[in-house]
């Protein structure tokens, strides 16, 4: 394994890395996919407890079959939020969440999902720092991904679909692949409207 392959400076991963949701067919090696996940497995973690678990899908199929039922789970989520039910219900000004409808009508066509997983007692903040550490990996070696989630009406046949334990519990679901489109630089609120020094709603100096 190379790790060396992972030396684009970290700044420059940082700053150009955005959600990706529409991807190329080309499949990811298997030697990649594998670098990113010692990547992710270096991430710090509550008491080194290393409960974080990730199962990697690339079989055509069974990525397809997931394609449904998240295309199911993220319209199940517009439904809770807003109401919505179809494309038309989307305001044609609201790119946002158009632009995550195109992830939900294309995510069986990714050529790898990772769905980041925990053992018992399943804390989150023990598998987020492994997420990014695997998302900033995917960015060093060109290859896009986005982080999201999925709805309690499908969790059941999303654990059913791939055997996974009652016990574990689910956290993210990560498409990669080489993205159609370019990674940022990204358009974000400055850092002096969501950043406080020493009590809320203090201004930082660069403000």
């Amino acid at each position: 394994m190379d790790d060396q392959r992972l030396s684009m400076p970290i700044g420059e991963a940082m700053f150009t890395q955005r959600a990706i949701r529409r991807f190329r067919p080309d499949p990811i090696p298997m030697e990649d996919i594998r670098l990113i996940l010692e990547a992710a497995s270096k991430a710090p973690n509550g008491g080194n407890q290393q409960i974080a678990r990730f199962l990697v899908v690339t079989d055509r199929a069974q990525i397809r079959e997931f394609g449904r039922l998240y295309h199911q789970a993220w319209w199940a989520k517009r439904r809770d939020e807003h109401g919505w039910k179809g494309p038309e219900d989307i305001p044609a000004e609201n790119r946002n969440y158009r632009s995550a409808m195109l992830l939900a009508d294309e995510m069986g066509d990714a050529p790898c999902v990772i769905f980041a997983l925990a053992m018992p007692p399943g804390a989150p903040y023990s598998v987020l720092p492994a997420v990014q550490n695997l998302m900033l990996a995917a960015r060093a070696l060109g290859i896009g991904s986005v982080p999201t989630t999925l709805h309690p009406e499908v969790m059941d046949r999303f654990n059913a679909m791939f055997g996974i334990p009652e016990v574990v519990s689910f956290h993210f679901c990560i498409p990669l692949g080489y993205p159609r489109g370019s990674f940022g630089p990204t358009s974000r609120r400055p850092t002096s409207e969501t950043t406080y020094l020493d009590r809320w709603d203090a201004p930082v100096p660069w403000t």
